[in-house]
């Protein structure tokens, strides 16, 4: 019996926690609220518009019985009528009239109003508020609007009367109970109904939510084809799922090029694994003389090395992706940089048959940069453009500020890169021609560490070519830290 209690108070917490809960009490809440404010609002104003009809009568038979005494004082008949038989003949809203002289004394007086009303109480009510009309209770409980005033009798004036006049109100309470117990029958039964239908509403509301869901988990590693159909739905969720859409696709495009990563990563790891072990093997089918083992050991150096470069050019990418990588900046002078490089490729140059030229700026070229990975951003780039230009062909180096920026150009007259080629060109281990690119010891490497490079700068890195005809590779930075 416990366990059935528990869980049915655990299941009442879990939709509570629900946005169709939330939303149907948000409903419910807001209709409450309206309904309370609009059914209060009617009610003061019903109370205030009694009040305030009562109170014009009053002071109408204030009006009435003041003129008759001003101007018929003498008309004791017309005064017996008004005070004492009319509200006699009245079956609802009984007033009673009481006229009093100078001293006090009772002159007239509508019949009852002794027992229906406590006149001493009456006088004192009365006398704070002269011309007012206040709210008292009779002698039997009866609630009335009391009001007296000083009437002047006769013209020119030969005294002065005092008028008290009481109105029963109780129809009026009778008809204001009967409204708020309809006032408080309508908020219980609003308070029934509105979640009723608000509930229906809410889970209307986010069915698109929930389609959405169910979408979502389906979505796995292996299956990030699918797509939230966004026709049908309100702005605000077809914008969210185009947003979910645009995430989709970034995520199966990583995950391509994580999978294309990883074959090509075992692919170029297996290689020279694998020629270490074969010329190893072979080494030890055998006996062989010193010669032969200094040659198998030579190339298996080579292959260490070619291996160990791979790996390095691997962290060197992991690192700059990290966000808590940091450049070492200093001032550099870009045209002194430039003709380092120069220096440096100038045997790799004359073996290859091609000239290397730099044009610098023709003034000196400071910018905030980080020396090292700068340089390893232009060696690769001349060290392709070696491995691209046939004997006879030349390699510019050049740089200029421009908008606050900082372009290094590194063109040559080399094959140049296929038009299809180029979005691509970027990619980790990516080669344009893989037989050329294996023969020369290439990863295909060297251009995704520059985009990298260029990434923690700031900058860009932008690349032309045509096939045959060469290719151009701009390094674009910010002169100084942003």
């Amino acid at each position: 019996m416990c366990s059935k209690w528990s869980s049915s108070v655990a299941q009442l917490v879990r939709s509570c926690r629900t946005l169709a809960f939330r939303l149907t009490a948000g409903y419910a809440l807001a209709g409450l609220f309206l309904a309370f404010a609009a059914t209060a609002s009617l009610y003061f104003v019903l109370c205030s518009e009694l009040d305030r009809s009562t109170d014009l009568f009053l002071a109408d038979k204030l009006h009435v019985i003041r003129t008759m005494l001003r101007e018929r004082p003498d008309d004791s008949d017309a005064l017996h009528e008004e005070i004492e038989l009319e509200s006699a003949a009245r079956k609802y809203e009984h007033f009673y009239v009481r006229l009093l002289d100078a001293q006090n004394r009772p002159l007239l007086m509508t019949p009852g109003m002794a027992e229906q009303l406590d006149l001493s109480k009456f006088l004192t009510a009365s006398q704070g508020q002269p011309d007012h009309a206040v709210s008292v209770k009779g002698a039997h409980g009866r609630p009335f609007r009391v009001t007296s005033a000083t009437a002047v009798v006769g013209s020119p004036p030969m005294g002065s009367d005092t008028i008290q006049i009481a109105i029963d109100v109780s129809q009026k309470e009778e008809l204001l109970a009967s409204y708020r117990f309809w006032f408080w029958t309508i908020l219980t039964g609003t308070s029934v109904l509105f979640p009723l239908i608000g509930y229906p509403v809410a889970r209307h509301g986010i069915r698109p939510v929930e389609g959405m869901a169910m979408t979502a988990r389906r979505i796995s590693s292996t299956n990030l084809r699918e797509r939230i159909r966004a026709e049908g739905y309100p702005l605000e969720l077809a914008s969210l799922a185009g947003t979910f859409n645009e995430m989709l696709d970034r995520l199966e495009e990583s995950f391509e090029r994580i999978s294309r990563f990883s074959a090509d990563i075992a692919h170029d790891l297996r290689t020279p694994v694998n020629n270490i072990r074969g010329e190893t093997e072979v080494a030890l089918a055998r006996a062989r003389t010193i010669d032969e083992y200094r040659e198998v050991l030579e190339s298996c150096l080579e292959e260490a090395v070619r291996l160990s470069e791979l790996i390095s050019d691997l962290l060197f990418l992991a690192r700059a992706e990290s966000p808590l990588t940091h450049l070492h900046r200093e001032a550099v002078d870009v045209s002194e940089l430039l003709d380092d490089m120069r220096e440096y490729y100038e045997a790799s140059v004359v073996e290859n048959q091609v000239s290397l030229a730099t044009f610098p700026s023709k003034t000196p070229l400071m910018a905030e940069l980080d020396r090292k990975l700068v340089q390893r951003a232009v060696g690769n780039l001349i060290s392709n453009a070696l491995a691209h230009t046939p004997p006879g062909g030349s390699i510019r180096l050049g740089a200029n500020a421009e908008n606050g920026s900082v372009r290094i150009d590194v063109s040559d007259t080399g094959t140049g890169i296929p038009a299809d080629a180029l979005p691509r060109v970027f990619d980790r281990f990516f080669r344009v021609d893989t037989s050329r690119a294996q023969a020369s010891g290439g990863t295909g490497l060297g251009l995704a560490i520059v985009q990298s490079i260029m990434t923690l700068h700031g900058g860009k890195v932008e690349i032309e070519s045509q096939l045959g005809q060469g290719t151009r590779v701009t390094l674009d930075m910010p002169l100084s830290k942003r």
